[in-house]
């Protein structure tokens, strides 16, 4: 089976595993504990939070482990609808992941301002710049990178507005990390992550806040994580999704994520000539490199493409992983403009690091094959 399905998650890397099974049998203490074990397990903790917080360009305090990117959202969401005056309205991007926009509808219902898409996925820009001197959210949420279509949003750009007009900036950034340099999104005020979007281990994420405020803590019953998040910290998964990390980052300074980036580009390029019809959503921007996003021809409904594609050998998705399962059209191609038919008809291709240029080839073959099938006559 070629897995074209990463950005649901990713296959635990050699380094990963390494790392995990090498600190479950070194640090098998509680890190909270105040014997020898349990200091070299704490040891090894804090050692993981300094090298997060490196790649990251934040202050190690600022870093707190979580189970992975949906509580690192809930928290930084029940933080504010905790702290924040009953009366404030905050502003959420509407092409974020049903874990933000679904928790900040609970926390804020008509208080939740959506900010609007542009037509090639990216957060409109134009029409925070024209907001935000007007009036002040509590805070501004936009996520890194869009699980769906990869189109990699101004995260930059809004920091700089919000630390221009004085408002907390939440950035979801699960997608970004381990596919992009995280340099510099230590800078945001929150950022979420998870591991296993880029080869670490399910069930560990972490959450960057800044360690000066009082943090409204999700999740109760213990003096962990400076009293920001209860409960035994996941020594050996947090060493492992630092080992992954650092595997990731050294590939991105090699290069490594461009000359995949052109193997994407000359798959879709050959998909959109060879299936007429065929439209790649979002290319007119800045993507991650490992994300097709495609608008397939009408011949078909796009779960009878994903069964076809798996019975011929190819994990594919038709987006969220969070979202599958749903009959409602994806409310990020909604918002893009897309109809709900166009969005029956898209299909979603994150590959990986380790994903070859053959493979994406046969992929290709793989949709023209399903292409032809679909167009020949049954038999009598």
């Amino acid at each position: 089976m070629l897995y074209f399905d990463h950005n649901a998650t990713a296959p635990l890397l050699p380094e990963a595993r390494e790392a995990w099974l090498d600190a479950s049998k070194n640090y098998p203490g509680n890190p909270s504990s105040q014997h020898r074990l349990g200091s070299r397990a704490d040891t090894a903790l804090q050692s993981a939070r300094l090298r997060l917080a490196e790649f990251l360009g934040c202050d190690a305090f600022d870093i707190i482990w979580t189970s992975g990117g949906t509580e690192s959202n809930n928290t930084v969401l029940h933080h504010f609808g905790r702290a924040l005056a009953p009366d404030r309205e905050v502003w959420v991007s509407d092409l974020e992941h049903p874990s933000v926009l679904e928790t900040a509808t609970r926390w804020f219902g008509p208080r939740m301002r959506r900010l609007p898409a542009e037509r090639n996925g990216t957060v409109s820009l134009p029409c925070l710049r024209q907001e935000l001197p007007r009036h002040r959210p509590g805070f501004i949420a936009v996520m890194a990178a869009n699980n769906e279509t990869g189109v990699l949003q101004p995260w930059q750009d809004i920091l700089e507005l919000c630390r221009r007009h004085d408002v907390p900036f939440f950035c979801d950034a699960v997608q970004w990390i381990g596919k992009m340099p995280a340099a510099g999104l230590g800078q945001c005020d929150f950022v979420s992550g998870c591991a296993h979007k880029f080869g670490g281990p399910r069930g560990i994420g972490f959450l960057k806040c800044p360690s000066g405020i009082a943090l409204e803590s999700l999740i109760q019953g213990g003096p962990q994580e400076e009293g920001r998040r209860a409960g035994t910290e996941n020594v050996a998964a947090a060493v492992s999704m630092v080992a992954a990390l650092e595997a990731r980052e050294k590939a991105m300074q090699a290069g490594e994520h461009d000359q995949r980036a052109e193997w994407r580009n000359r798959f879709e390029r050959e998909m959109m000539n060879r299936l007429p019809g065929s439209e790649v959503v979002g290319i007119r921007g800045p993507r991650l490199w490992n994300t097709v996003s495609a608008l397939m021809p009408e011949a078909d409904c796009q779960h009878r493409w994903v069964v076809k594609l798996d019975k011929l050998g190819f994990a594919v998705s038709t987006g969220s992983a969070c979202a599958s399962g749903r009959e409602e059209s994806s409310h990020v191609l909604t918002a893009m403009g897309f109809s709900a038919a166009e969005s029956g008809r898209v299909l979603r291709f994150s590959s990986g690091w380790e994903t070859t240029e053959e493979e994406w080839q046969k992929l290709l073959d793989g949709l023209e094959k399903v292409q032809a099938d679909a167009a020949t006559p049954m038999e009598a």
